[in-house]
């Protein structure tokens, strides 16, 4: 089974079965509508695909097939970040679908991968602090119920680590703003107050490395899961009481800093996280023409069209830890060719920050339709590369 970061979406062998090779069904039977639904699932007009599935499960409530390309349907057409109506409505109802799958059939694995990518995307569209946690607490939930069953899966066991720092920095960051420090002071927190108040946190990181560890143990060359333990250990260190405590922890981050630059060297690629990619329902049929409220356009045509181009300032903590890679956004392009709304896909969360606030002022020549300027929706990537 294939995982992509963060916590991805999987791409399930038991979503691809043909139904076009069984017999042809009547007219009114949940087969032709799965079958219908497939179409427009892989012709990208979900809205459809989402109607035909929905007569599906009408037709055959008890089919868990269904349920799971129904759900799988609102999925795809949520955008992290997105706080309209009708994109909440997308989350909320792709939840209650998978939860029905779940309720004919309580061990099936799908539903926690799609239940825990699910929780992670929306923990990366809120920026209320406690909205955040309940959705990563939803996705380590989600992902705990996976483990089991794949407990030498190293994406799990990277993805469990990763979303515990995600819940420690912010903590970690607050005490140092507290204490009038920056990420780069090369010291401990001289106050034992706040010490001691954020080492109430401190079972995030031991939990974190400990999974860490266990992704490690996998493949040592796991540069991702590398990297963020060596920031576990970096930003513990903060807390020690004495010089030797702290110059310790800082010589064990930076023995995690080698092996993650001599596994970059040996891999000949960064670690990286995936984009997201949900699992095509199966079968064929000639899409039904339509036309779309937006144009959908590749990333790499429309970078053609790109006029002002601002270079994000690579984070200082991230040069530091040695991250590099792709943060990959979602962005609308207005008709004027700005930025009108930008949304996470995936990255890593010490670069996204950095790349948002670069894209956020890029420019296009506006795109045109018939002769007529319209609004595009399409994907960017930004890099981020130590050399």
């Amino acid at each position: 089974m294939l995982y992509l970061h963060p916590l991805g979406m999987v791409l399930l062998a038991s979503g691809c079965l043909l139904l076009a090779q069984q017999q042809s069904p009547p007219a009114d039977d949940a087969t032709t509508w799965l079958r219908r639904g497939a179409a427009e699932f892989k012709a990208a007009r979900y809205g459809d695909a989402a109607d035909d599935f929905q007569k599906a499960v009408q037709l055959d409530p008890s089919n868990v097939k269904a349920h799971l390309y129904l759900a799988t349907s609102y999925f795809v057409q949520y955008i992290p970040g997105a706080q309209s109506a009708d994109n909440l409505a997308f989350a909320a109802k792709a939840h209650a679908e998978y939860e029905q799958v779940l309720k004919l059939d309580a061990d099936n694995e799908p539903a926690f991968q799609y239940l825990a990518s699910l929780e992670y995307s929306e923990a990366l569209g809120v920026t209320d602090q406690g909205e955040k946690y309940r959705h990563l607490d939803g996705a380590r939930s989600w992902y705990l119920k996976l483990l089991p069953a794949e407990p030498r899966n190293k994406e799990i066991l990277y993805t469990l680590g990763l979303i515990e720092w995600m819940k420690w920095y912010p903590q970690w960051k607050a005490a140092l703003d507290e204490a009038g420090m920056k990420p780069d002071d090369d010291r401990p927190i001289a106050s034992p107050g706040i010490r001691q108040k954020l080492r109430a946190s401190l079972s995030l990181v031991s939990d974190g490395i400990e999974n860490l560890q266990r992704a490690i143990d996998i493949d040592p060359e796991y540069v991702d899961a590398l990297i963020y333990m060596n920031l576990l250990i970096r930003e513990r260190a903060s807390l020690a009481d004495t010089a030797e405590q702290y110059q310790s922890d800082i010589a064990l981050a930076d023995d995690w800093v080698r092996k993650s630059v001599e596994a970059k060297k040996s891999n000949g690629t960064p670690g990286q996280t995936g984009e997201p990619a949900p699992p095509p329902p199966p079968a064929t049929e000639q899409p039904r023409p339509r036309t779309p409220a937006r144009i959908r356009v590749g990333g790499n045509v429309q970078a053609a069209n790109l006029i002002r181009k601002v270079v994000p300032v690579y984070p200082e903590e991230a040069k530091k830890a040695h991250i590099q890679g792709t943060v990959r956004f979602q962005v609308i392009i207005a008709r004027e060719g700005v930025i009108k709304e930008i949304h996470l896909v995936s990255g890593d969360p010490a670069l996204a920050q950095a790349a948002q606030d670069a894209v956020q002022q890029w420019v296009y020549k506006p795109t045109l339709l018939n002769g007529q300027p319209v609004e595009v929706v399409t994907n960017v990537d930004v890099n981020f590369t130590l050399h």
